[in-house]
């Protein structure tokens, strides 16, 4: 059995999450005062939706710590999906979030109050401040890995609300109109929903091991079955482990009774194959000759 592993871990700064998180407490109290002193429900939602964000960034920074301890006897893979895991919660959380606000936005559009809107502006902007150094200084984890996106969307989102606020109370302020609050609030949501629903996707996708969506089984059987000694692939299966792992395990047929050095050679090239060809960095290999069992590409297990 040919096995083999290469690592292409990007370290992710969690320094730069525990900031975003003490910055995000400090906004969440600072709006939650604020709304109720000046009656402004459109202050409260994005402090629950700080609030909302601090819990998910306290959930990512506990996953970017899980992945690095080592593995042991009884965890083999050690935490490394803890930041899939992560990433789904936090995905989950945006769409429910995004639910709230839109039924939120459709009652204060009913009911549209007047509210002090020079508190809201001046808090809107102390929340656009705080989650845009947030969101600048978790950009590039967020480019590489997905739990780090996850909280990334979730401060960006949180910037793009404070920002509807802040034109909601300049509105307010100038032109006494208060429904524009509700209406940049449910842009806001609909939005949130949206991204939510596809990171989630692409967490589930990891979590129930499918095939990633840049890789083709059958390109991968012909390319191997190209390699003259090799007859037959089969009971193949390719997932990802994490954002930086992706696994492929198979049964090949030889064309001839082959000795073990010369299947240490032919797996060699094969790594090399799927690796340069299709991102894949660990390998597990069943080699057989002559056996009468189902040849299918996949099986169930």
């Amino acid at each position: 059995m040919g096995h083999n592993h290469h690592h292409h871990s990007a370290p992710v700064s969690g320094k730069n999450l525990l900031i975003s998180i003490i910055l995000n407490i400090a906004i969440t109290l600072a709006q939650v005062i604020g709304g109720f002193l000046s009656g402004s429900l459109a202050l409260l939602s994005d402090a629950l939706h700080n609030f909302s964000d601090v819990i998910s960034l306290i959930v990512s920074y506990v996953a970017n710590i899980l992945v690095k301890k080592d593995a042991s006897l009884n965890r083999t893979f050690g935490y490394k999906r803890a930041e899939i895991i992560a990433a789904f919660v936090n995905s989950s959380a945006l769409i429910v979030i995004g639910i709230l606000l839109i039924i939120e936005a459709v009652k204060r559009f009913q009911n549209p109050l007047e509210i002090n809107s020079n508190l809201v502006i001046w808090l809107s902007l102390v929340a656009i401040l705080g989650n845009g150094f947030s969101v600048l200084l978790l950009k590039k984890d967020s480019k590489a890995n997905m739990n780090m996106r996850s909280a990334y969307l979730h401060l960006f989102t949180d910037m793009m609300a404070s920002v509807a606020v802040l034109v909601g109370g300049l509105l307010m302020k100038l032109y006494q109109v208060f429904w524009v609050d509700s209406l940049l609030t449910f842009a806001i949501a609909v939005y949130l929903i949206v991204v939510g629903f596809d990171l989630l996707k692409s967490s589930t996708r990891v979590l129930m091991l499918f095939t990633p969506t840049d890789v083709a089984l059958e390109d991968i059987a012909r390319k191997i079955s190209e390699l003259s000694e090799i007859d037959n692939v089969h009971h193949l299966h390719v997932w990802q482990l994490n954002e930086e792992e992706t696994h492929l395990e198979a049964h090949i047929d030889f064309n001839n009774d082959i000795s073990l050095s010369q299947f240490d050679i032919i797996i060699d090239q094969i790594k090399e194959l799927v690796h340069n060809e299709f991102g894949i960095n660990h390998v597990n290999i069943q080699p057989e000759f002559g056996k009468c069992e189902c040849k299918d590409l996949i099986v169930q297990d």
